[in-house]
């Protein structure tokens, strides 16, 4: 007999694919037994480090982070640096080539449309079924959310905005209720937050609430056509907030880039 997964299910099989703090980087039950011996606070403040440079494109795609020079600018051992890399990489911002070492992720303009596009016709669909399944619960949830990206924007957290902003489109996914659906979404939105990361000219690409407002209003209605509108303008808008054209990498060492961080 098909056995039907609840909503409480479906949460907590895909909390683990939530963009997390660096503290909690390291997602699989694989990755904290092969971190255990290594306190998170001895990795996570590198990782938090790199990861807002990429966020502040500070570091362009393609720029190569080696592990001794890393280990030099943060006082750090390359144990820790690399533990903090393997994170990175674990959440695609940064990509390790064998042989080569680490790099700043690089994603293709073709892929960045092509993730975008999917998120469009897949995100719509989930938008409207959790327009038509929402509660009340669910959209007191999804607004205490809208306050916590309000309030890491006004404190100019553009890091923490862009993982809560990428997270608010995880909850509605949840809200429909339908673990493929969900899987699918939480994929294709850790791949586009890299891509907003890295290529983002407008900051309202990064914290464009009002337009999550506003879905959230039409949730809230049980105005499923609305909702899929919204959702559909909304990721076409995130696009166009967008500069996939080759960018040129910094001169400056690594060590002047990041010293400001150290």
């Amino acid at each position: 007999m098909m056995t039907v997964k609840t909503r409480a299910q479906i949460q907590s099989h895909l909390a683990p694919r939530y963009l997390r703090p660096a503290s909690e980087a390291m997602h699989t039950t694989e990755d904290r037994q092969t971190y255990s011996l290594k306190p998170a606070a001895r990795w996570s403040a590198t990782y938090t480090r790199l990861r807002d440079a990429i966020f502040a494109h500070r570091l362009a795609p393609g720029t190569k982070l080696p592990e001794d020079e890393l280990a030099s600018i943060y006082a750090v051992s390359r144990t820790v640096i690399r533990s903090a890399l393997q994170a990175l990489a674990h959440d695609r911002l940064v990509r390790l080539e064998p042989n080569r070492g680490a790099f700043v992720a690089q994603p293709s303009q073709t892929e960045a449309r092509e993730i975008f596009e999917m998120r469009m016709l897949v995100e719509a669909r989930a938008a409207a079924l959790a327009a038509a399944r929402a509660t009340a619960d669910d959209v007191a949830r999804l607004r205490a959310h809208l306050d916590q990206e309000h309030e890491a924007v006004r404190e100019g957290r553009d890091s923490d905005a862009l993982m809560l902003s990428a997270n608010f489109h995880v909850e509605v996914s949840k809200i429909a209720s339908q673990s493929i659906l969900c899987e699918i979404v939480a994929d294709l939105v850790t791949r586009s937050s890299l891509i907003i990361a890295l290529y983002w000219i407008r900051r309202d690409t990064i914290c464009a609430s009002h337009a999550h407002h506003h879905l959230v209003d039409a949730i809230a209605r049980h105005d499923t056509d609305v909702a899929a509108e919204l959702m559909t303008s909304h990721l076409a808008d995130l696009l166009t907030g967008l500069d996939l054209t080759p960018r040129q990498r910094d001169e400056k060492s690594l060590t002047d880039i990041l010293i400001q961080d150290a």
